[in-house]
């Protein structure tokens, strides 16, 4: 009861209901931090310690984590100390106790290769790609040198990209007469006239693309051979480290930057890493494949949830007659929402990729057989078992975002003369588009982080094609694929070395949680711009 005079006094379920919510919104905040802090410490460049050891020793690196020792011993730093070709490890702790004397200098380098880790030291000696010796100290022969190297490298690149696609139609006659000759006992005598036939067309091919192929590979080698002339020599305290300017991803000085150049420095570390092939197993360079397969999975999703959810919504709501059945259809549509995910994998390898896909290869591409083309997993099959895992939901928000359009609605659109379709389509649907805008939220939302489907149906570690590129048919639906969430399973519990992978895993983290509330938050806003436009479809 409220006090006669004064305002009245909350009551202990308005103080528990906030409190419940400050408690969610609190750990929600320390996640998100959690992982961008790590994330963004990863992007960071550290500044770069040369420690003098007691010993005599030296260890050049950043500090990543110190600890108190037990027994009040004082404390030990760990140091990311790079180059894993020298004794095999990334990081080395320290104990204070065993330092003499610890430095900062502006000249230590970092250089970011493509294997064994970075490399942490001084540059003693640099030889461009013509053999020439530069002086360490000047930083523009150096960068003018790393320009031209990655100017060599996209050279390289488009060279062999230009090497596939002049041997293409020959790659494709050899396909079709390793199929052939496959088959060439269980048909017809017809078949042993086609294998010649393919045989003499191979021929004329590759008499015809040869030259061209070997004046590419000839100049794939001189670039090749260029690159391997320049070379870094570093001293990382531990021995020297020569690197050949083909293995050099980047070179900076984090000792000697400025705060608007580590930002600078950040900012480019976290472009290089959207768009980077993965390297070292998955625990070093970049997730584009990862992403763009997370983003064409989704989209995929998409196109065969809402169609098929929006229709099943339509049809319970709009058509049904009410009685046992609608109620059983109803139960099921829910109780489907309970299902673990592992189960629609089970269900999509067993229905979609061994049912489904097998037919599909027996009946069309048997000639292929006992190698499958869409008998396996693939982006596709993983879409559709995705697309039935978020069904459930799509289903109920349609169905809500239907019933909450007003009944009035209905019988003056009837009552004008519109067929019922006619009414559906101009009234009920738009009304309820930010009802079914919802659903697609929760889908998107679901559907961008579930791993255990995938693993079953077509995710892999490491997957040598896109599946969509510049060849025909462009979009390879039978394709394996690189996923976030199993990038992330991958980089924290399967990587060979999980202590070196840990960053990248919160990074990973990071773009996934932002891509899902992009998505998220486009779909919002076009539902809320529906919901202005139809006052009457809000719930």
């Amino acid at each position: 009861m409220s006090k006669i005079h004064g305002a009245p006094s909350p009551s202990p379920g308005i103080w528990a209901s906030a409190l419940a919510t400050g408690v969610i919104l609190t750990m929600l905040a320390v996640l998100i931090g959690i992982v961008a802090v790590n994330a963004f410490g990863w992007f960071w460049p550290a500044e770069i310690i040369e420690v003098n050891l007691i010993d005599g020793s030296r260890v050049i690196g950043p500090a990543v984590q110190s600890e108190v020792l037990p027994s009040g011993m004082g404390e030990r730093t760990k140091f990311k100390i790079g180059s894993r070709d020298i004794d095999g490890r990334d990081f080395r702790w320290i104990d204070d106790n065993d330092i003499s004397s610890l430095h900062s200098h502006p000249e230590v380098v970092r250089v970011e290769r493509s294997e064994y880790g970075d490399v942490f030291g001084h540059l003693t000696t640099i030889n461009d790609t013509s053999g020439r010796l530069i002086d360490p100290s000047d930083t523009r022969a150096l960068q003018a040198m790393l320009q031209n190297g990655q100017n060599l490298r996209r050279q390289r690149r488009k060279l062999l990209e230009e090497r596939e696609t002049i041997r293409r139609p020959l790659t494709q006659i050899e396909e079709k007469l390793a199929l052939r000759e496959r088959s060439a006992n269980a048909r017809s005598r017809g078949t042993q006239q086609e294998i010649v036939t393919l045989e003499l067309r191979r021929q004329k091919v590759e008499a015809r693309l040869l030259p061209k192929m070997e004046g590419t590979d000839r100049a794939v080698a001189d670039i090749d051979a260029e690159l391997r002339r320049g070379l870094l020599v570093i001293d990382t305290g531990r021995g020297d480290v020569t690197v050949a300017l083909a293995d050099v991803i980047n070179v900076s000085f984090p000792n000697d930057l400025s705060f608007a150049g580590q930002v600078w420095e950040t900012l480019k570390r976290g472009v290089q890493f959207l768009v980077a092939e993965p390297r070292e197993a998955n625990t070093e360079g970049g997730i584009y494949p990862a992403l763009f397969g997370t983003i064409l999975l989704v989209l995929l999703m998409t196109l065969a949830v809402v169609p098929l959810g929006v229709v099943t919504a339509v049809y319970m709501t709009e058509y049904a007659r009410k009685g046992w059945l609608l109620n059983l259809a109803t139960q099921a549509v829910h109780n489907l929402a309970g299902v673990p995910s592992i189960v629609f994998g089970m269900f999509g390898l067993g229905f979609f990729i061994y049912g489904v896909g097998g037919t599909l290869d027996r009946w069309l591409y048997a000639d292929r057989l006992p190698t499958p083309t869409f008998g396996t997993g693939g982006i596709f099959w993983a879409s559709l078992t995705l697309a039935l895992l978020t069904l459930p939901v799509v289903v109920v928000a349609s169905r809500e975002g239907l019933l909450a359009v007003p009944r009035d609605w209905r019988d003056g659109s009837r009552a004008l003369g519109s067929t019922q379709w006619q009414t559906l389509r101009t009234i009920i649907l738009p009304a309820a588009m930010p009802g079914i805008l919802t659903g697609v939220i929760l889908a998107i939302g679901r559907a961008a982080g579930e791993v255990a489907p995938l693993m079953l149906t077509g995710a892999v570690k490491l997957a040598p094609s896109l599946p969509l590129d510049g060849s025909a048919p462009f979009l390879h639906l039978d394709r394996k694929f690189m996923h976030l969430g199993f990038h992330i399973y991958d980089v924290s519990m399967q990587s060979p070395n999980v202590e070196a992978a840990k960053p990248m895993a919160f990074a990973t983290t990071l773009v996934l949680l932002a891509l899902v509330a992009g998505l998220n938050l486009g779909a919002i806003v076009i539902r809320r711009r529906l919901q202005k436009a139809y006052r009457g479809g809000e719930v």
